[in-house]
């Protein structure tokens, strides 16, 4: 994920990693804290339509 997010100009750090990783586990309706399911998700929406989920991916996810 982190050359997705460069290449969406979101610099993920120490400080905000936790806030992204919230974001992203909301977007594909996962409990937070839940990785494999998550993964299993991104994995699954990347499969069927990569730049659809990336635009959702850039709309969604931001960064204070």
């Amino acid at each position: 994920m982190k050359h997705i997010f460069e290449e969406m100009g979101i610099e993920v750090t120490k400080e905000n990693k936790r806030d992204v990783d919230k974001q992203i586990h909301k977007l594909v309706g996962v409990e937070y804290k839940n990785c494999s399911s998550t993964w299993k998700e991104i994995k699954r929406r990347m499969a069927e339509d990569e730049s659809g989920f990336r635009s959702v991916l850039k709309a969604e996810v931001s960064i204070s």
